[in-house]
């Protein structure tokens, strides 16, 4: 089996840096089910580790995650699944979002090229965002008769607020700039084209020298105060997004998409 994440320990002060890539040589970097599973074993793979106290997360040198691969096979067998085996299929997302969003470790994403769908709910659930100048975002979910899923509604909200949230998953089609990210706390740093990585090395440095047991305390403690409501406010989101996609709109929404044409929408 094709091998899309690597993982290279021991870096930084005391070797308490680790730097998780995700990489599938492509260009595009989309969220194949089997690439979903290998982030979330990655993001577990840290649970024991008593060693390293900061996990960068990257993609490829062009992007950091087109989203969800709609072209995989496994993926669009969802398609013909009943609404048992679609719910399970469906939390592959959210699995994944949460292993990272529990680590211990601090967490840091380095954004390069664009980061679309799927890539932003993963990156929304990392503690924070280094984000190349050059680099985009964007949110399709709702242009592809979809609704934003994985539990990342309230973490946008938590980190932008409530218009900008609106703006940003219901305005599918805009692009968010790197400029407006940071305008707009989606990020908390920016970078030069093609140093998103090195910046984010330099922040994993800061926080690797701080106490390790004290720092990882310290992050349960304000994510946990945070996020207490999410479970609560989101906890339907899964079935939302599996109602939505039996609808004639989404079904609208992804054949527009691959015959690159502008969708025609009829709310049914």
């Amino acid at each position: 089996m094709t091998s899309f994440v690597t993982i290279e320990k021991g870096l930084g002060p005391e070797g308490r840096i680790a730097v998780v890539r995700f990489d599938r040589g492509d260009g595009i970097n989309a969220l194949s089910p089997e690439a979903m599973r290998q982030l979330t074993q990655a993001a577990r793979g840290f649970e024991d580790d008593g060693d390293t106290s900061v996990v960068v997360l990257t993609g490829s040198p062009k992007a950091f995650s087109a989203g969800f691969d709609l072209k995989d096979p496994e993926g669009r067998s969802r398609k013909s699944m009943d609404v048992g085996a679609l719910r399970r299929h469906l939390k592959l997302g959210p699995r994944l979002a949460r292993a990272w969003h529990e680590m211990d470790q601090i967490t840091i994403a380095a954004i390069e090229g664009f980061c679309i769908g799927g890539g932003i709910a993963l990156a929304v659930a990392l503690d924070f965002r280094v984000m190349s100048r050059a680099a985009h975002i964007r949110i399709p979910e709702i242009g592809l008769g979809m609704n934003m899923s994985w539990q990342s509604v309230p973490r946008l909200l938590h980190l932008m607020g409530p218009a900008r949230t609106k703006q940003a998953v219901i305005l599918a089609d805009e692009r968010i700039s790197a400029e407006e990210a940071y305008a707009w706390r989606l990020v908390e740093e920016l970078a030069d084209p093609g140093a998103a990585l090195d910046a984010a090395m330099a922040l994993a440095e800061k926080f690797a020298r701080q106490p390790p047991i004290s720092a990882a305390m310290t992050k349960l403690t304000i994510n946990r105060l945070t996020h207490a409501l999410d479970d609560l406010t989101s906890h339907m989101d899964v079935d939302q997004f599996a109602l939505a996609t039996m609808t004639d709109d989404h079904k609208e929404g992804v054949a527009a998409f691959l015959e690159r044409r502008k969708p025609r929408f009829k709310g049914r």
